[in-house]
């Protein structure tokens, strides 16, 4: 048979073998296209902040961003979407722990209005002892939610009862590495098995 045939045989069946996942490589340069679901790979997602946590300490993404992390924008009076989300990032965490792999999670409120330091710190370490709950200012909490290209906005409750008023707001995971940012986000159907097999590619192979 043709020596040309025979590779390109080979490679046909490699690519096939792995998804495509290897060509993508090969092609692209990136040594870690085999660990990114996503079809964003770096940009300018992510960037400085200064919010407070439970200790009513100012503190900045340097400070909380000290290893890989999982940060996510909720709060504390989400019936539903924050609690399953949360709990899914804490569970991960517990997961890679498992794994020999330091990942801190972080969750920032988008209502500051109700949402104290305090609460929000409660919230978050009861879905992992080590998660962090930071809030702010409203400008603050503006302030990170636009360095991370987030949304949220209150609702107008309609019997006029402003106290349980909710919040619309979106609800990627985002996994940041200190020295070089954003590599990937995480959408709600992500099981945290499949999140703490992706954050692990991406730390063993950085």
């Amino acid at each position: 048979m043709n020596r040309a045939l025979i590779a390109s045989t080979a490679v046909v069946a490699a690519v096939a073998l792995l998804g495509g996942t290897w060509y993508a490589t090969m092609q692209s340069g990136d040594a870690l296209a085999a660990c990114r679901a996503s079809a964003v790979a770096g940009g300018d997602i992510g960037g400085p902040f200064e919010l407070t946590n439970g200790a009513g300490e100012t503190v900045t993404d340097a400070d909380v961003i000290t290893a890989p992390t999982l940060v996510y924008f909720g709060y504390t009076f989400c019936p539903d979407v924050c609690p399953l989300d949360a709990a899914r990032n804490g569970e991960a965490v517990a997961l890679l722990e498992e794994r020999g792999h330091d990942v801190n999670s972080v969750f920032i409120s988008v209502d500051p209005e109700r949402d104290t330091p305090e609460m929000v710190s409660d919230y978050a370490s009861y879905m992992h002892e080590r998660m962090v709950g930071l809030t702010g200012t409203p400008e603050q909490v503006k302030a990170a939610s636009r360095a991370y290209k987030t949304y949220y906005k209150k609702q107008t409750p309609k019997d006029g009862d402003d106290e349980y008023y909710l919040m619309d707001h979106s609800t990627f995971t985002y996994l940041m590495f200190p020295e070089t940012g954003f590599a990937e986000f995480y959408r709600r159907d992500m099981t945290a098995e499949k999140m703490a097999d992706s954050v692990a590619c991406f730390i063993e192979n950085s």
